[in-house]
């Protein structure tokens, strides 16, 4: 018996959201008469985060604090309409609508402050802790919250906007049908590093190294945490879950969670993440969002860990003991590749 150490790589471009009917996404924004602002989304959270970053991205557009801001994703009954929450395009697509809905309520807001300090819209700026300066002269000012009711009780108008995104549509070569599906991609790479034992199969992950270009991490702790649990995604759909040999008949597969094999906390894997910033021209404020981006390099990574290890290569998923093992067999051994 031995034990094999391998290394492997992997490097990937994700397209952020698609080009289906310009991929539209809606927003509404509303105050109550205190300031606090509402924005309304049929976008759901799926625990990506997509409430807290919907927050901000509205906070930071209309001037306010995040705590004056409440995200409502009801449904899409009442909500405004989005495409869905998939193909990693919620801080994208959601973030430049929400954008578009705070501009113009903001409008509305700043109007009024303007009519009660009796200045020039343009004269005026937002602190970014509820209040409306007038530039230059800070000691002359209004609360955000004093705006929204003084626009509503006195002028006879609703703090309020509509916002919607649509990616423009690609043009189509006509002798090619060639065209370019989304406006920006995600990139990652990751190298892995493991341990095969050549007896049982067993592969074991002593480490993750990654390095991933988001945009502009909006929030950085929730980008952090997206891509540490995508990549213990990643790294089970790797070496553990499957319906297989049998899907999609479930006859002998597994029936409930005490028969699904999953990793367990003892296979948490040490993780160290770079996190790359390079803004997209069309996002948020820059940002694009990791989301399924998060788990895709942790699976060819592991299978060329493998193969660097053993020389074995396991191209259908998951790389199960068994198939190692029977590919150590088959080559009549285990063969380490040169590691570079």
């Amino acid at each position: 018996m031995a034990l094999h150490r391998g290394r492997g790589f992997a490097a990937i471009n994700y397209p952020i959201g698609m080009n289906l009917g310009g991929d539209p996404s809606q927003a509404l924004v509303h105050s109550s008469p205190d300031g606090k602002f509402t924005v309304a989304l049929s976008s759901i959270d799926l625990g990506q985060g997509m409430k807290s970053v919907a927050r901000q991205i509205a906070a930071e557009t209309l001037g306010v604090p995040v705590a004056d801001v409440y995200v409502d994703t009801a449904d899409s009954d009442t909500g405004a309409h989005c495409m869905g929450s998939f193909a990693s395009r919620g801080t994208h697509r959601v973030g430049n609508a929400v954008i578009e809905a705070s501009r113009e309520a903001r409008g509305v807001m700043m109007e009024a402050a303007a009519r009660e300090l009796e200045v020039a819209v343009g004269d005026l700026e937002t602190d970014g802790s509820g209040n409306i300066h007038v530039k230059g002269a800070p000691s002359r000012s209004i609360s955000t919250g004093a705006a929204c009711a003084a626009a509503q009780f006195k002028h006879g108008k609703t703090v309020s906007g509509r916002g919607i995104f649509l990616i423009p549509l690609s043009s189509v070569d006509a002798d090619t049908g060639e065209m370019t599906p989304v406006t920006c991609f995600a990139h990652a790479a990751m190298i892995v590093d493991i341990e095969v034992d050549d007896e049982t199969g067993e592969v074991n992950v002593l480490e993750m190294n990654s390095a991933y270009e988001v945009g502009r991490a909006l929030n950085p702790k929730l980008v952090e945490q997206q891509l540490v649990g995508g990549a213990w995604m990643g790294l089970s759909h790797a070496l553990w879950e499957t319906t297989e040999p049998y899907y999609p008949a479930r006859d002998h597969g597994p029936t409930d969670f005490n028969e699904y094999t999953m990793p367990g906390p003892a296979d948490i894997v040490p993780h160290n993440i770079a996190i790359l910033e390079r803004p997209a021209p069309d996002g948020p404020y820059g940002g694009k969002g990791p989301g399924e981006m998060c788990a895709n390099p942790v699976l060819p990574a592991i299978a060329n860990a493998v193969y660097n290890a053993v020389g074995v290569r396991v191209d259908e998923l998951p790389i199960t003991p068994e198939k190692v093992l029977r590919g150590i067999l088959a080559n009549g051994g285990a063969r380490p590749r040169h590691r570079h």
